[in-house]
């Protein structure tokens, strides 16, 4: 049989791009800064204005363990960037036209780069949990539904990192894709229950929230970390909300059954010029 089979090829591409963070590690730090800086920034600057909208008599100390689920699902959303801004990298050096010159799946670049981008959230994961913990926010369901809860999160994220990987095929250079993804990441993890309770949102905007994936992978792990507050069910409660965990499996796959055949046939074309 031979060496060069499709899983061995993703494994050494994830490790080669596992081996550039730890050669470069600005972007593990910076990758790690960002959800540290939200974190404390909404748990002591906004914290206690926000914290009575949380439950009735709310605090600063429930806020927090409302606050980490949502902190969690957005930076493991904007984690998945890093795919896309990594593949536009590799194209425009011309790395990936090495990589056709190999005796190699050419499925191997794509699935390596997004294993990696995994492995990374999973660093990420573990830092910010870290740091939940320090600001008071704890695990009230058990180590099985924490893991759930972490599973979970990973899946979406693996899920939109192949969306990353098409886009990062289609545009010219990684500082397009970090825009282009800024601009519709950002309002999509503000427009949801990340920050917020639903209820405190206008009709629109609220029906919209219901229905976003970000929202219902936030309820979620929420709900398997067991961080929903008294008081704090569902008052506008959709089907999403109500099943959260398949609605969010659901997504990832209907997400993960589009994009990874276009990233791979766009790979094809992008490579074949």
């Amino acid at each position: 049989m031979s060496l060069f089979t499709p899983l061995a090829d993703s494994l050494v591409v994830a490790r080669r791009n596992l081996i550039k963070v730890k050669r470069v590690p600005d972007l593990l730090v910076f990758t790690t800064l960002s959800p540290i800086m939200f974190v404390l920034l909404f748990a002591f600057v906004f914290g206690g204005a926000i914290g009575g909208s949380v439950t009735p008599g709310g605090n600063a100390s429930a806020y927090r363990e409302f606050l980490i689920a949502g902190i969690f699902a957005q930076t493991v959303v904007f984690g998945s960037t890093i795919t896309g801004a990594g593949i536009a990298e590799d194209v425009q050096k011309g790395i990936v036209d090495r990589f056709r010159t190999l005796p190699m799946s050419p499925s191997a670049v794509l699935a390596g780069r997004t294993l990696s981008d995994v492995m990374n959230n999973v660093i990420v994961l573990v830092v910010m949990s870290v740091t939940g913990l320090i600001v008071g926010w704890r695990i009230r369901e058990g180590f099985l539904h924490a893991v759930l809860g972490y599973l979970l999160l990973l899946v979406f994220a693996y899920a939109i990192s192949w969306i990353m990987a098409w886009i990062g095929l289609i545009v010219p250079s990684p500082e397009v894709v970090n825009n282009a993804s800024f601009v519709v990441i950002f309002p999509m993890t503000f427009i949801a229950n990340t920050f917020v309770p639903l209820t405190s949102l206008p009709g629109p905007l609220r029906f919209v929230a219901e229905w976003n994936p970000i929202s219902t992978v936030t309820q979620a792990a929420r709900e398997l970390f067991g961080n929903i507050p008294a008081g704090g069910g569902l008052q506008t409660p959709s089907w999403a909300l109500q099943n959260p965990e398949l609605y969010t499996l659901l997504w990832s796959a209907v997400i993960l059954a589009i994009f990874i055949p276009l990233a791979n046939a766009q790979y094809k074309r992008s490579t074949s010029r």
